[in-house]
């Protein structure tokens, strides 16, 4: 045969291929009708692995290997054609669509908002961006953000969740499971990192400097280029600046704000110390009823999965046989577990669309641990 002929027959085979895939996944149908008469689960394991078994069998160790690809990928279809249809009025469908219905159309001017920190720090800026008259509510510490918005002490919490330079900050991201909540709109905040110390200090008598962690790692070359000098982690930057300012002390600084040298009456004495430019930190708004206002366009999800071989590779397959753009995916081990992993999921999307909205309910009726943390807008 040439290779028009080649393909010709392949176009048939495709023809037939479709034709027969209509016809099981109406099968399919039937038996999701009988599963939901009797609340039968919709994995069967046992059931997937006797097909592969049975197809392979006469099959050497090369086509076997790809025909298994081929109708574990089939499975995933049909498992997904399942959920839909046995999960479309499920809780989660019901909270999200009652959230469109009762959010209002515009995100609120001023409300009682928790921040980390004391006044100067990085989550009251980014606050103040959100909210143009907000009542700032300063805990001293992430746990005690999730804890004010969990018990009404306010409306809103400000966090930061990741920098592009440094990667997630680990603790908020371990807070995650511990409280339910959503998130209501988030913020990329340009940060700008100057070296403080009281007036009169110069650069030869500093041998501590205080900071957050994630600062000394945003700004770890200019501290390498420092000798002989100790960095003392705190709360957050504009903590370290007041501690500077209390001591009195002219052999300590602390990598902070210039919002902070103002703010605490602190000389400066190197700006722009992080290591690029290009230093954004991004911050979450949570809230403790779900709000999803107008504009909406990112959604952010945490679960977990068995611990088995392709686990991951089934989520993943969701997202890409509909189109998404997922813009994060990060795992954390789990406390007290053995080598199992909690997964934190960004993507692009809206909960308008039904594909999308049965993807969550989907994932949501799965064995494991699953959060929908909420579809919002990132300014």
């Amino acid at each position: 045969m040439n290779f028009d002929e080649i393909r010709k027959k392949i176009d048939n085979i495709d023809n037939e291929m479709t034709r027969l895939f209509e016809d099981r996944m109406a099968l399919i149908s039937e038996i999701t009708d009988y599963k939901m008469k009797k609340n039968s689960p919709i994995l069967g394991t046992a059931r997937e692995r006797d097909i592969i078994n049975r197809v392979t069998e006469q099959q050497t160790d090369e086509m076997a290997q790809y025909t298994k690809i081929f109708f574990t990928t089939l499975f995933d279809i049909s498992r997904s054609y399942q959920s839909r249809r046995m999960y479309i009025n499920s809780n989660m469908a019901e909270e999200i669509k009652s959230a469109l219905l009762n959010t209002s159309k515009i995100f609120p001017n001023s409300a009682a908002v928790a921040c980390q920190g004391i006044e100067g720090a990085n989550s009251q800026f980014a606050c103040e961006k959100l909210f143009s008259r907000p009542t700032i509510m300063y805990m001293n510490s992430f746990d005690a953000v999730f804890t004010a918005v969990d018990k009404g002490l306010c409306n809103y919490g400000i966090l930061p969740i990741e920098n592009n330079l440094h990667g997630s900050v680990t603790e908020v991201y371990d807070l995650m499971k511990k409280y339910k909540f959503y998130i209501a709109r988030s913020i990329k905040l340009k940060i700008n990192h100057v070296l403080l110390a009281n007036k009169g200090t110069k650069l030869e008598e500093i041998n501590e400097i205080y900071s957050h962690e994630q600062a000394f790692a945003q700004c770890s070359k200019y501290l390498e280029s420092l000798k002989g000098v100790k960095v003392i982690p705190c709360e957050n930057t504009a903590v370290a600046a007041k501690k500077v300012f209390d001591s009195g002390k002219n052999n300590i600084a602390a990598i902070s704000s210039m919002n902070c040298a103002e703010l605490y009456n602190l000389g400066v004495l190197a700006t722009d110390i992080q290591n690029s430019d290009n230093n954004y930190t991004r911050f979450i708004c949570i809230s403790k009823d779900m709000e999803i206002y107008p504009g909406a366009n990112k959604i952010s999800l945490i679960f977990t999965i068995p611990h088995r071989p392709g686990s991951l590779y089934r989520i993943i397959s969701k997202f890409s046989a509909l189109g998404i753009n997922m813009t994060k995916l990060e795992s954390r081990p789990i406390p007290g577990s053995d080598f199992e992993f909690m997964f934190y999921i960004d993507f692009e999307g809206y909960v308008h669309s039904e594909e999308i909205l049965n993807l969550i309910c989907e994932m949501e009726n799965s064995p494991d641990f699953f959060a929908f943390l909420g579809n919002y807008y990132e300014a």
